[in-house]
């Protein structure tokens, strides 16, 4: 089968198409003829060897949707360890949902990593109550764009999306934003009194900013670590507003079958009545995984990006 493969850590260059034997699933898993592969901001990191480092050579890629061997059936998966820049994926079964007939392979691939990623930042650990005003950092980003149409559809009062220049805030005033800002700093100038919750995937050293953009009793969500370690607060300056500060990792919620399952129901049907739409970057053959990375890196992308197998 063909795949993308690395044998070292590094730049995109490290990312080469290659013909190599298909994997064999192992208990509780199964094969899955690829059709596309999303690409997500982790998937930089662990080329890099920075995060979750896999043992060489390695296949990248933590999203898939294809067929299931043997039975043909649609199914999108998430892949812990890696695999999904191929033509052929295991996947473990309990990772996995079936899709139905009105969801796209697109739409599905672009919902299954990073709209659970939003969701679970406003709902699961942000706690979004109907009312509520909500910042979203890189808000064209391919969990911001989501969370901020996800966060008009569960009842925010206000949506502030945060992100770096025009074109990518033009995205999130398209994803629903009603204000948009460069900077989380000017979060406050558009709600005066702050936001009651806020999704932040950046971090940095400076967390004062944050907690500033924050209304009293406001939640900070932290996702997808950029390998910039976020500062920590100390407990005055979140006593000091009756502030809460929470961090999210994708893990748990693709561990806890439950959640991960509904959590995907409530996104598939936010999709069907028109309520959530992913924004496709682009989709791009396997030969051009480096390229995708390097935009990626660059920051010169918004919204979802996947690689599609067959070309």
């Amino acid at each position: 089968m063909r795949a993308v493969v690395m044998d070292r850590f590094g730049g995109p260059e490290v990312l080469r198409v290659r013909e190599i034997p298909e994997p064999t699933a192992g208990p509780g898993e199964f094969l899955v003829d690829v059709t596309l592969a999303g690409v997500n901001y982790a998937d930089l990191q662990v080329r890099q060897g920075a995060y979750r480092p896999p043992a060489l050579p390695a296949v990248p890629g933590a999203e898939v949707v294809g067929r299931r061997r043997p039975d043909g059936r649609r199914v999108a998966a998430l892949l812990r360890a890696g695999g999904g820049y191929a033509e052929v994926a295991a996947v473990k079964a309990a990772y996995s949902v079936e899709l139905p007939e009105d969801i796209d392979d697109r739409t599905a691939a672009a919902l299954l990593e990073q709209g659970c990623t939003a969701y679970a930042a406003l709902v699961t650990v942000g706690r979004l109550a109907p009312g509520e005003s909500v910042a979203v950092a890189a808000a064209a980003g391919g969990v911001g764009h989501l969370a901020v149409q996800l966060a008009r559809a569960l009842g925010a009062s206000t949506v502030v999306g945060i992100a770096s220049t025009e074109e990518k805030r033009q995205l999130a005033r398209r994803a629903g934003a009603q204000h948009t800002v460069a900077s989380i700093g000017q979060v406050a100038e558009v709600v005066p009194g702050g936001v009651g919750l806020c999704l932040d995937s950046l971090g940095g050293p400076d967390l004062k900013p944050v907690l500033a953009a924050l209304a009293p009793f406001g939640r900070l969500v932290y996702y997808g670590h950029r390998g910039q370690e976020p500062a920590a607060p100390s407990m005055a300056e979140l006593t000091e507003r009756s502030l809460g500060a929470h961090a999210l990792w994708m893990q748990q919620v693709v561990d806890d079958r439950a959640v991960f399952t509904a959590t995907v129901e409530r996104l598939f049907a936010l999709a069907r009545a028109g309520r959530l739409t992913p924004h496709l970057d682009r989709v791009a053959p396997l030969a051009r995984a480096a390229a995708v990375h390097s935009a990626m890196a660059g920051r010169r992308t918004m919204g979802k990006l996947l690689l599609d197998t067959r070309t």
